[in-house]
Formats: C-alpha cells, structure tokens, sequence
C-alpha cells in the first residue's frame, strides 16, 4: 500500500468558498489521504463546517486554535499529522483530482525527499485570464549532488524576482521529516514570504528533488480584493523582517551562504514595496505619498541593498527605477508607477 499523505488546510474566514477547497481534496484519485483542517480561530461557521466534515469521512481530522496567523495554523497541522509525506493546501483554492498522485509516483520511485509542480491563478473577475506559474528548473530530477550545484541560483539567478524554485509550499509535497526539523526556523510573525522562508529551509535539506513538468494542478484564487490589491503600510517592515528571517535560515545550515541572493530577493521586495506606496496609497495626500517614498528608498536596508546587490541580469526598466531610488527621487518614481500601472490595468482590463 502507498504511504500516507497528511494535506494540512490553514482555515480562516473562508466560509464561502471552503467546501469547495475541501472537496477537490476528497476527490483525489491517492486514497491514502489524512486531511487536517486547522480551524485558526475563524470567527465565521468555518469550525462548524470542519466539523461536519469530520463526521462524514473518518479521513478527516479537525484541529481548533486561537487565531495566530497562517504560519501558526499549518505548523500546528504538522504537530498533528501522522502520514509519512505532507502536503498544504490554502482554504480558498482548490487542487486537480490527480495532484497528490502525481506528486507522490516520482517520490517513490526516486527515493527523493521533495516534488513539485506549477500553479494557475484563477480570477474572480472573468476578464482576467487564468495565468501559469511554474518553476525555472529544467530537469525532472536532481540527486543531492546536482540539487546543491543550484545553490548558487536558488534563490535569485541575477534577475528581478529570479527565483529558481518557486517558493509557494501549496505546489509541493514534502518527506516529514523534511518539514519537522526545521518547524522551529519558521517565524510565525512572517506574513510577506510565509512561503518562501518555509520552501527555502526545506530545500537545503532535499537529497533528493522531483520535478512535474508543464503540470499546473494547484488553483490559487484570486477574489476582486486581491486583484485590485490593498494598501499595506507596513510592507517594507514585512519584508525586512523576511530577510531577517531568511539569512537567520542561511546562518542556520552552516554550509552554502545565500546572504547575497537574498539581498536580492530583498531589493526585488523592496522595489515593489515602493510601488505598492505609490499605486496602492489613496488614503493619504500626494507630498504625503512622496515624503513616504522619499523615506523608504531612503531606508537603511534599502540602501544597503541598492548599492550591493549583485543581480546582473535586470531589464533597462528595473535598472532605472533603482537608479531612482537609489538616488531618492520620489517624484519620479511617482510618475513612472502611475504611468505603468496606468496602462498595465487599462489593457489587461481589456482582455475577454
């Protein structure tokens, strides 16, 4: 008989759309399945759907806390999970029937630690087209050796965002013990790159890495709020905090250092940090909106990372904007994220 998958459900104010989630993980064709939903103190009727669920397949375990955060939920799935594989699945997307079998076959025959496949964004809003992402790897297995040899590209290859492995742990399924010895190198205060600092920590410990090419299983929803984007204040703190985190993981595995590749990642954050200010802030006057760009390419870490990072692989577009930040020029940055987000949504808006 195969080996038990444990998918572990974070659940919090998803009351609309849960039964949906859960129902694509009951319909899947690996039977050996436990499903863990973690209530995370939903004040909804989520705990009494989880609830209803459990009594109708005895798959089905519940687990109920005090809200703490995403990252909380799924670690507190973990400490209840029995099977020898694990899995996560977001509680308002949902995954194809075959996702977990596919998952596991080449696990199995590989003896390999980690397997991934790609993910499409669906949109609320019909005139978005569904959009693929997938991993920039090129093989659909790397021992231990050659998994290492893409150490030095893992986590940014030289170009903006340039993640090798794509970072999210809901197209994934782990070994258990993958994800148990490193359960105390996740910080539940994370909330930009929850995902990132988990896949990062588990991927230096992989032996063994499987690859499901132009496979697309996992559906990330995307809801109108989401789309549009909400403003948040706080991002480039979030994000410091990530890199904080990221290096503390790197320090941690005492071999290859990716201080420099994090730096980068960081920077990519940050140039987005800066245009979530200027798109995303309607809340405040426009010189407000300025002294506030002005002050976050200003930023100590920002800074840091303008003048040493090491991505030598960045389009003209990028290479201006941190030539502007760099220098601190508010006002253009203003300009040019209006302009471009302008008729960024203006066309996509456009598309049936």
């Amino acid at each position: 008989m195969n080996e038990k998958i444990s998918v572990i459900v974070p659940i919090y104010k998803v009351e609309q759309v849960l039964k949906r989630c859960v129902d694509s993980i009951l319909s899947q064709t690996y039977e050996n399945l436990e499903i863990i939903l973690v209530d995370d103190g939903s004040p909804d009727q989520c705990p009494a759907i989880c609830d209803a669920y459990a009594r109708q397949d005895a798959r089905i375990k519940v687990v109920h806390k005090k809200n703490g955060g995403l990252t909380s939920a799924w670690k507190e799935g973990v400490r209840h999970a029995e099977g020898e594989w694990l899995g996560f699945v977001d509680s308002d997307d949902w995954i194809e029937p075959d996702m977990y079998e596919r998952l596991y076959e080449p696990l199995k025959a590989q003896q390999a630690d980690m397997s991934m496949a790609g993910l499409v964004f669906d949109y609320e809003d019909p005139n978005y087209p569904p959009r693929k992402e997938g991993n920039r790897l090129t093989k659909e297995y790397y021992s231990a050796k050659e998994w290492q040899k893409l150490f030095p590209v893992l986590i940014n290859d030289g170009s903006f965002i340039g993640r090798t492995i794509q970072p999210s742990r809901v197209t994934k399924l782990f070994r258990r013990e993958l994800v148990e010895q490193n359960l105390d190198l996740w910080d539940d205060r994370v909330t930009v790159g929850e995902d990132l600092q988990m896949v990062f920590a588990a991927a230096i410990d992989a032996k063994g890495v499987c690859v499901v090419p132009d496979y697309y299983p996992y559906h990330y929803w995307y809801n109108t709020a989401s789309m549009t984007g909400q403003y948040d204040a706080r991002y480039l703190e979030k994000i410091k905090l990530l890199r904080e985190r990221m290096e503390a993981i790197s320090d941690a595995k005492k071999g290859y250092d990716f201080r420099p590749q994090i730096r980068n990642d960081f920077l990519s954050l940050a140039i987005m940090a800066v245009k979530n200010e200027i798109w995303r802030n309607h809340r405040d006057p426009f010189f407000t909106v300025l002294q506030k760009t002005k002050e976050m390419c200003r930023d100590k870490a920002v800074q840091e990372a303008l003048n040493n990072h090491t991505m030598d692989r960045l389009g003209l577009s990028v290479k201006i904007y941190i030539f502007m930040m760099k220098h601190g020029l508010a006002f253009p940055c203003y300009v040019v994220t209006k302009l471009f987000f302008t008729l960024y949504y203006g066309v996509f808006s456009h598309v049936q």
